[in-house]
């Protein structure tokens, strides 16, 4: 009798840790999921690309979302995932750290000699923009094809630790 009673209680013990863990991995998953599903049906309410910062009840994520044109990639996913990937957090970081941005428009005039007395003028505008920074944690939370498969949307986040 004293036997039976301890492989019950061993069973029991191994179900519990069984059972328990696997109902805490689903959690996380779950939040997980549901945000990609929120993110997804508000960008294919009002489409956009970019940063945004997200609330929920209990956390707050930043969502970086770039459109690329497949057509440009020659059908290599592993290439596209990667560029994705690397402008995502690009805007990430340049949304958390800021950039700087220079300009510089030279005009220049030409004018040609003859009885009309005609000038040229050319304008170059050349705008730049550098960021630095660092952007940790960010991970694929969905990526998905639009248009007829003809671009792809790429989707990375991270939660926001409150301070």
């Amino acid at each position: 009798m004293e036997i039976i009673m301890k492989r019950i209680y061993i069973i029991f013990l191994f179900s519990l840790l069984f059972f328990g863990n696997s109902i805490y991995a689903q959690d996380f998953n779950t939040d997980k999921t549901t945000l990609s599903n929120f993110v997804r049906r508000m960008y294919e309410s009002t489409k956009f690309e970019g940063v945004k910062i997200i609330e929920d009840y209990n956390a707050k994520y930043i969502v970086s979302l770039v459109i690329l044109e497949k057509a440009k990639y020659n059908g290599n996913t592993s290439t596209m995932n990667r560029v994705a990937n690397v402008k995502a957090r690009s805007a990430a970081n340049i949304f958390m750290n800021g950039s700087t941005i220079t300009s510089e428009m030279v005009v220049k005039t030409t004018e040609v000699k003859d009885t009309a007395k005609t000038s040229l003028t050319t304008m170059q505008e050349t705008i730049k923009e550098n960021a630095n920074g660092f952007v940790e944690g960010m991970e694929v939370l969905n990526s998905f094809d639009i248009e007829d498969g003809k671009r792809f949307v790429y989707i990375v986040f991270r939660e926001l630790k409150s301070k």
